[in-house]
């Protein structure tokens, strides 16, 4: 399974990973139109975190073992069978906020305007994520989990 990975030696704290995950969230691609006109802005499924010198961004890890999906009352989040990776139903979502309270990333997002969480869905239908291809110092990859260990290394 593929998974977005961070070489936070090389993150400088610059958001587009919070831009573009909006962009491919809003129906407009078009940075301006989607920007100007698409209101209210769908909210970015990831977060920049910022502690002097480091920054990194933060959003789902797709858990092999997820405590989310195990705490979701609703069957909101599952496992997609083919992707292996942790999906939204966002339909499903009641806003109980359980999943929030279980992540140990801090990587489900509340969206209080339609009262339920929103979270990386590895930009369904794209080859790379959008916040891995935007990334201008290249801190964000997209790896197999057994590559991994190579990136910390870099």
């Amino acid at each position: 399974m593929k998974k977005i990975y961070i070489k936070d030696q090389v993150c400088i704290g610059c958001h587009f990973c919070e831009v573009y995950c909006q962009l491919q969230q809003a129906s407009p691609k078009d940075p301006l139109r989607a920007f100007k006109k698409d209101l209210p802005l769908p909210s970015p499924r990831c977060r920049v975190e910022e502690k002097n010198p480091l920054s990194l961004s933060i959003r789902c890890q797709q858990c092999e073992d997820a405590p989310c999906v195990q705490a979701c009352l609703t069957g909101a989040l599952t496992r997609d069978t083919e992707s292996s990776s942790v999906q939204l139903d966002e339909e499903k979502c009641i806003g109980c906020w359980t999943c929030l309270l279980v992540c140990p990333f801090g990587a489900i997002r509340q969206n209080r305007q339609e009262k339920r969480v929103t979270k990386c869905d590895l930009c369904q239908g794209r080859e790379i994520p959008a916040c891995v291809t935007y990334c201008p110092n290249e801190a964000l990859v997209y790896l197999e989990a057994d590559e991994q260990l190579s990136v910390r290394g870099n």
